[in-house]
């Protein structure tokens, strides 16, 4: 493994090489041209998981099924409303073509049902989070370093509502935070971060209240039946979605140059859920190529294993997802985690990357 020093500390090496640029043009020299090139016409799953959704809470309302039933249905159309999300990921990303309204459109689809407003997500996910992957504490999708802990020590509280924070309410933390962490962006971060300069806060926060008035309106139709209607669609959508996003980066090291291969990690999972979740697995990947269709993630991993063996990192789903409530989320150095409420809790990175490096398979 190469290092190189952290900008603040050439005393304190950093994993990680600075050599994406290089891999993306040798990516695109070698892959068919047809890898990079929109797909449209993938803008057509949106129409049966649009009605997944509006017949399965119509049939929670009206058709007088037992609660195991409509359980079901909930799960059903929660599970839907987190498909939509991921496919609304790529559509705001450019994969799917569409002039930028028509774009908006479609992400209100996927992303609104989490009280995310599109061109906020633009600004978020696509410029700050993609232009500073887990970038010490500039990185609005992490938990950060031990210096922002150090400085502001309430915030350790925060820490254990997070997947390894060791509180029993930890467990609950995907059901609820993608549409959570989202609203303390838009509130918190949005406003006092210079990378969201620019940025129609005000606007988005108005969206996001309407967005949530919907669901509220849902949940007095919906009488006792909300529970099926709205509480189990919502918290189900989250934890698909937090179940790919949480794993993608909190397992890896903090990098001062912005290599996927080094600050991401792609994950395996079963073929038929990786199909049905739009190969969200495949992280890495979107990470190097952000507009390619995720159909053709499947190429870039197997140039990656090929050529990366020793670098690229796919870990088992349900190992990242233990891995992840069995280990601290706060950036003691870039290549350790730590507990800031138990300081002596401390888990190494590096060896993850030995164990689950494609050349290891």
């Amino acid at each position: 493994m190469n290092a190189i020093a952290r900008p603040d500390s050439a005393s304190d090496p950093v994993f990680g090489k600075p050599d994406e640029r290089e891999l993306r043009d040798r990516m695109k020299r070698d892959l068919p041209a047809d890898t990079f090139k929109a797909q449209t016409w993938r803008v057509v799953w949106f129409l049966p998981m649009q009605l997944i959704n509006w017949g399965g809470i119509a049939a929670i309302l009206v058709l007088d099924l037992p609660w195991y039933a409509n359980m079901g249905l909930a799960l059903l159309v929660g599970h839907t409303l987190g498909c939509q999300g991921l496919l609304a990921h790529e559509v705001l990303h450019g994969a799917l073509g569409m002039s930028r309204r028509w774009q908006n459109l479609f992400g209100w689809l996927g992303f609104g049902p989490f009280l995310v407003p599109p061109e906020f997500w633009r600004k978020w996910h696509n410029v700050v989070h993609h232009g500073n992957t887990n970038a010490g504490d500039v990185d609005p999708d992490s938990f950060g370093t031990l210096r922002r802990y150090r400085t502001d020590p309430k915030q350790k509280k925060f820490t254990r509502l997070a997947p390894g924070g060791g509180a029993w309410y930890s467990y609950l933390f995907l059901t609820y935070s993608f549409t959570f962490h989202a609203q303390l962006v838009l509130w918190f971060q949005a406003r006092r971060r210079k990378q969201f300069k620019g940025f129609d806060r005000k606007k988005a926060i108005r969206q996001s209240v309407v967005c949530l008035a919907l669901w509220v309106a849902l949940a007095v139709i919906s009488g006792p039946l909300a529970v099926f209607t709205v509480i189990v669609p919502f918290m189900a959508a989250n934890a698909l979605a937090q179940a790919y996003i949480l794993t993608n980066h909190f397992l890896r090291p903090q990098t001062p140059t912005n290599n996927p291969l080094d600050n991401s990690m792609s994950l395996r999972t079963l073929p038929v859920l990786d199909r049905l979740h739009f190969r969200f697995s495949h992280h890495v990947e979107h990470h190097f190529f952000p507009k390619m269709p995720s159909t053709m993630a499947p190429r870039v991993r197997q140039w990656l294993e090929t050529h990366e063996g020793d670098r690229y990192m796919a870990m088992p789903h349900g190992r990242a997802l233990a891995m992840l409530y069995s280990t601290p989320r706060v950036y003691k150095t870039p290549t350790q985690l730590v507990d800031p409420n138990n300081p002596q809790r401390v888990f190494d990175l590096l060896p993850l990357q030995a164990e689950y490096a494609a050349s290891n398979r």
